[in-house]
């Protein structure tokens, strides 16, 4: 009887994973702008531009949503999204005023969601300093991501947008955590939730780090 819940608890993982694969597979990897790719001008702008970005993009989605999965299990678990948010915003900072563009963005982001959707998947306990140091070091190249929006703006919508994407990605976050721990709670299989949750980001992650490869490989093809 264990042994058949084993099988299934796997099969719905990996037909989970399979499906949201499929999904994100029909995503084009660079569809991140709220604003149709235009330069925000107003606050309003910037700031309704921060929060579609975050949203609109995916692979960043799925990051955010596995920073909550892997926060559920940790002590400072509303604290450590804030690692990666500071992070994403020291990106952006760092792209949109100082013109420092880090390399292979779209490569590490996607690597980024499937690295830590196989922690998750992996079902072992996770250490939080390990935990903050990839939150931080991936939150860079997604702010650089980010930046791409904004590169141009004024001070005003610049800040807007950097508050934008903050408040959604900490929301998001915040979410995820809440409700990973009370489906976990009210559910039998105690093992599988989170499993599954990272089974999901991991199939992200795999996909966007797949269809990088190959545009990298056919480019000008």
């Amino acid at each position: 009887m264990q042994t058949s819940t084993k099988t299934a608890e796997k099969a719905t993982v990996m037909s989970a994973a399979i499906a949201l694969t499929a999904i994100a597979s029909a995503v084009p990897a660079l569809a991140h702008h709220p604003m149709g790719g235009a330069t925000p001008g107003y606050f309003m702008d910037g700031f309704l531009s921060g929060i579609g970005h975050p949203i609109i993009g995916i692979d960043h989605l799925a990051f955010i949503i596995a920073v909550g999965v892997a926060s559920a299990f940790l002590a400072a678990r509303y604290v450590m999204p804030a690692f990666f948010i500071g992070a994403t915003v020291l990106g952006c900072l760092l792209y949109s005023v100082g013109n420092i563009s880090l390399p292979f963005t779209e490569f590490a982001i996607a690597a980024s969601v499937l690295l830590l959707g196989t922690l998750i998947m992996s079902g072992r306990d996770l250490n939080p300093k390990i935990c903050a140091a990839l939150f931080s070091l991936a939150g860079l190249f997604h702010g650089s991501a980010y930046a791409t929006e904004i590169v141009g703006a004024e001070a005003t919508p610049l800040a807007a947008y950097l508050i934008g994407f903050s408040l959604v990605q900490y929301a998001i976050a915040a979410v995820s955590i809440v409700v990973l721990r009370e489906t976990w709670k009210a559910s039998t299989a105690l093992s599988t939730q989170p499993r599954l949750a990272g089974a999901l980001v991991a199939g992200v992650g795999l996909t966007f780090l797949i269809e990088n490869i190959e545009s990298a490989l056919f480019a000008g093809m």
